[in-house]
């Protein structure tokens, strides 16, 4: 039983940071960008989550310092894709190159480490044990003590189903994606549109980033965020943007994620850090058949 509640919260927190950057893909999807710079957003809220929590000494300043390093990568995305026109896969691309290479040069500039930098002095986001519920047998060890952020992900689910199928701002956002002329001969610019939604994007990839480095681990390493924001444009591609089909597709892929890990007692760690992308290229794979299907 043990051993099956460890899979389950490994799989929650496996799927939170994989979530959050989905969601801020979703945004960008219905607004008709390709955005593969999630991943750099993350890895940038990942690092500078560590910075703010280490010198403010205070998680929220981290969360803060994160989301402020995610926004800062997205407005550089923003600039060189909507403001430039250029292409926006060789700018995500880019970009994902750039927050790697600033990343690990900051890391040994500021705290002269290289690989990993790991200090009491940093302050993880506390977890959140939930009166009555953490004392119901075999559920309250999921239910309860779980990240704060995780259950601030929950909630990020449903607002964003809200505001995409439910406000003004959501039809306007799904107008940029389907067709753009039309938005901007309405008096609404597209460019607009587009600029909000990589924004949001921004604010969710650096919860997703302060989550890998004050919340699944307290510590930055180089490129902690490992393909994360690849499996999230993933997840986002699968369901076609829906939300909740996110949510269940990033719990898919945490549980090979938590798998992986209770496998390292029996096999190569090489071998079980594996797991999560091969789940990632067989859902794509069986994506393209069904996809090849609707159109025959």
């Amino acid at each position: 039983m043990n051993i099956f509640t460890g899979l389950i919260n490994g799989m929650i927190a496996g799927a939170t940071p994989i979530l959050l950057a989905a969601l801020g893909g979703t945004f960008t999807f219905y607004a008709g960008i390709f955005n593969i710079a999630m991943e750099g957003m993350m890895l940038g809220g990942a690092f500078f989550a560590v910075l703010g929590s280490y010198y403010f000494h205070s998680w929220p300043m981290g969360i803060l310092c994160a989301i402020l390093g995610a926004l800062l990568m997205a407005l550089i995305f923003i600039f060189f894709a909507v403001t430039l026109k250029t292409d926006e896969f060789v700018t995500g691309i880019a970009l994902n190159l750039f927050a790697l290479g600033a990343t690990t040069y900051l890391l040994r500039q500021i705290f002269s480490v290289k690989g990993a930098f790991a200090d009491p002095g940093i302050i993880p986001i506390p977890r959140l044990h939930i009166p009555l519920i953490k004392d119901i047998p075999f559920l309250g060890n999921i239910l309860s003590g779980q990240n704060i952020l995780v259950y601030i992900t929950l909630l990020a689910v449903m607002v964003c189903a809200f505001v995409i199928f439910k406000t003004r701002f959501g039809l306007r956002l799904r107008a940029a994606g389907y067709n753009a002329a039309s938005l901007d001969s309405s008096g609404v610019p597209n460019a607009g549109i587009r600029t909000a939604s990589l924004l949001i994007c921004g604010v969710l990839c650096g919860l997703a980033g302060a989550f890998l480095s004050l919340g699944y681990v307290t510590l930055f390493s180089e490129n902690m965020s490992a393909g994360r924001g690849w499996i999230s444009l993933a997840a986002v591609i699968l369901v076609n943007g829906n939300p909740w089909g996110i949510a269940l597709i990033s719990l898919l892929f945490g549980f090979t994620d938590g798998l992986g890990l209770l496998l390292q007692q029996y096999l190569p760690s090489q071998f079980t850090s594996m797991v999560p992308y091969l789940a990632t290229l067989v859902a794509l794979y069986f994506y393209s058949v069904q996809a090849r299907r609707r159109k025959a």
